[in-house]
């Protein structure tokens, strides 16, 4: 009984401290439509890049102010990627007081980095769209868009579309996800 005293008052300042250290609570109000992301994905990737996988992690990160992604998409060699590749981005989802929406960027292994705008209303649960609003080291004539249609709440389907100017929008890739882990 004396020993379990002794470790109490700096288990009491542990807690504390780890308390103080950030762990805030989500703001799951503001980024509720997108809150279903939080988790490890795993699923298959196909497009201009040819057949491939795709891994996905999103967390809280910044005291729950924002969403972290990180995606890591494999294309082995094949007859349409002879030299095959891997493609790796990180995207960050944040709330804009101002406009009150989601915004979502997204900075790519090859230097692009993308600035898109929710496009759809936070009600509709069966989808979200995001249409880009800049580019980084990109030309911002073109077009891009991003489409998440779930499935279920561990299954989506993500669609990655162009559009060069004055054209319409075209599919460059499409990967299916499916939750690994919570």
């Amino acid at each position: 009984m004396r020993a379990s005293r002794h470790f109490a008052a700096p288990l009491m300042l542990i807690g504390a401290l780890v308390g103080a250290s950030g762990a805030a609570e989500p703001e799951p109000e503001k980024l509720g439509s997108v809150q279903r992301f939080i988790g490890e994905w795993a699923g298959t990737a196909s497009g201009e890049s040819g057949e491939g996988s795709v891994t996905r992690t999103y967390r809280w990160v910044m005291n729950g102010r924002f969403i972290h992604e990180t995606n890591i998409s494999r294309y082995p060699p094949q007859e349409k990627n002879k030299a095959g590749e891997v493609h790796e981005h990180w995207g960050v989802f944040s709330y804009d007081k101002a406009r009150k929406l989601i915004v979502l960027r997204q900075f790519h292994v090859e230097g692009f980095v993308n600035t898109y705008r929710q496009a759809t209303e936070p009600a509709v649960a069966e989808s979200l769209v995001f249409d880009s609003e800049s580019f980084e080291n990109f030309s911002n004539a073109w077009k891009a868009r991003e489409t998440y249609k779930f499935l279920s709440a561990d299954e989506f389907i993500e669609t990655f579309e162009l559009a060069p100017p004055g054209k319409p929008y075209q599919v460059y890739s499409r990967n299916q996800l499916r939750r690994v882990s919570r």
